[in-house]
């Protein structure tokens, strides 16, 4: 493959994440942008008010071979000293796009996931208790 097909190739990939970035936490097109192809850093620009949403420093790959713990340790390197945890999205021919994180992380976000509900659902319950006291109290509206 032709070095310009090689970095079009990545290019679309970075052009997908930021696509998904921006609609998924509501940004702009200047909270969140596709670094320019062979730029030192990360893959995916994010503003100070992006970054509150969505912190993570993002490594795109998109070829053929994917050596998964090379490319992870770069992502590791663009995230030194900055408060992100790396991502790597990789991609082979004719197959989905994947996200690749931490295990000890990926655990942390379930738990966080798993409390989220379960407050949620405490609150419902709690909200449900206190709409039926309040239709004791003031009768059938």
């Amino acid at each position: 493959m032709k070095p310009s097909s090689a970095k079009n190739k990545g290019r679309l990939l970075q052009k997908l994440v930021v696509q998904k970035l921006r609609d998924t936490f509501n940004l702009s097109e200047h909270d969140c942008k596709s670094t320019p192809m062979g730029t030192q850093g990360e893959d995916v620009w994010l503003s100070t008010n992006a970054l509150e949403r969505f912190r993570y420093g993002v490594e795109c790959k998109n070829r053929a071979r994917i050596a998964v713990y090379t490319d992870y340790e770069q992502a590791i390197r663009h995230c030194e000293g900055k408060d992100k945890e790396p991502l790597l999205v990789i991609k082979q021919n004719r197959s989905d796009p994947l996200a690749l994180v931490s295990l000890d992380h990926f655990i942390d976000l379930t738990s966080k996931a798993k409390l989220w509900e379960i407050h949620q659902k405490q609150k419902t319950v709690e909200e449900s208790k206190q709409a039926t006291r309040m239709r004791k109290v003031y009768g059938k509206h």
